[in-house]
């Protein structure tokens, strides 16, 4: 299947955006350059890494996962986002804006893309984890469509991503897609 973005700076990543996306990534969630943005999570996990290549690897051969991309003119890598086809639902993680670009919409176009892909697919639904504590994000993600199911996950830590300063948690949240 041929998939298609109405935006121009947004194409599915390849294994050689790998590094790139690593660096985005990390960046976005976790140490110093992160506190530049509003998504940071220093101030719920320690360390400086989120993912690393070998897990972003992992994430882009699993069947059914892409990595969507957002670039600049000059072709960088600024914000990114994956998705994991999960029979009738889109599974949305990995969201990531350049922290110094946050707040010029390329978070909306990287979600606007994620349903066109889920709409090319014939899915129903875009579902999520976030941290439940992120009141901002979910806020966020209530703006643009998303709801808290109720169901909740523990969030345990996994060797690489980071030791939690506090008990987390994930709230999942979702939106119907019109197919």
């Amino acid at each position: 299947m041929n998939i298609s973005f109405s935006n121009p700076g947004i194409g599915i990543a390849t294994p050689g955006d790998v590094v790139a996306l690593n660096a985005l990534l990390n960046s976005a969630y976790r140490g110093e350059s992160s506190k530049k943005g509003w998504t940071t999570e220093e101030h719920l996990i320690a360390g400086e890494v989120r993912t690393d290549e070998v897990n972003l690897r992992q994430v882009m051969e699993i069947d059914g996962s892409i990595i969507i991309k957002y670039t600049n003119d000059e072709q960088q890598i600024i914000g990114c986002v994956n998705l994991q086809r999960h029979g009738n639902k889109i599974y949305l993680g990995m969201l990531s804006v350049s922290p110094h670009l946050q707040g010029m919409g390329i978070g909306k176009y990287l979600l606007k893309a994620a349903e066109e892909y889920a709409q090319q697919l014939q899915c129903s639904t875009i579902y999520m984890s976030v941290i439940s504590v992120r009141t901002e994000l979910i806020n966020w993600y209530g703006c643009h469509g998303y709801h808290d199911t109720g169901e909740r996950k523990p969030f345990a830590e996994d060797g690489l991503t980071g030791r939690h300063l506090q008990p987390l948690e994930f709230m999942l949240m979702e939106k119907a897609i019109d197919v």
